[in-house]
């Protein structure tokens, strides 16, 4: 297969730290309701969008990840109070330090879906997906590629 081949059909993999409270389960009214987005996240069920350790993002670019999508629930619906808030600081930090080091700007991108939203959690993976097919594989941070056969 020659390298144009391997750029047109480059898929990009996409690792996706959902809220257990909100946006794991529009997730899961996504697939419920059959509404269809691309397969390119994998996605680890956390308690709160509050708890994802930026070393986490970091950590997944690293292994090569192409992209980073951190949801949690809508301001004022956090099952902890203030979870999302403590997220959404911790997001713009990390998402200025990845753009200082050379990390292009929305390959992390950061939602707010809630647990009804599953036509918006299929329109922010289909976003997410495109801003980053457009931006091509990762190269900055990259240390482990990831198996292009899907196998993480």
């Amino acid at each position: 297969m020659d390298s144009s081949h391997e750029i047109k059909d480059w898929q990009p993999k996409i690792l996706a730290f959902l809220c257990n409270w909100c946006s794991y389960a529009g997730a899961d009214l996504a697939g419920v309701s059959r509404t269809q987005y691309p397969p390119n996240i994998r996605v680890i069920r956390i308690p709160c969008s509050g708890r994802v350790d930026p070393m986490f993002i970091l950590k997944a670019l690293q292994q090569g990840f192409d992209g980073v999508l951190v949801s949690g629930c809508h301001p004022g619906d956090c099952h902890y109070i203030s979870g999302n808030y403590y997220a959404r600081r911790k997001f713009a930090l990390i998402k200025a330090l990845l753009e200082f080091i050379g990390v292009e700007e929305g390959r992390i991108q950061f939602s707010w879906v809630s647990a009804g939203e599953g036509e918006k959690f299929a329109e922010v993976v289909k976003k997410i997906t495109t801003d980053i097919k457009e931006l091509g594989p990762a190269k900055c941070l990259v240390k482990n590629r990831i198996n292009p056969s899907g196998g993480l």
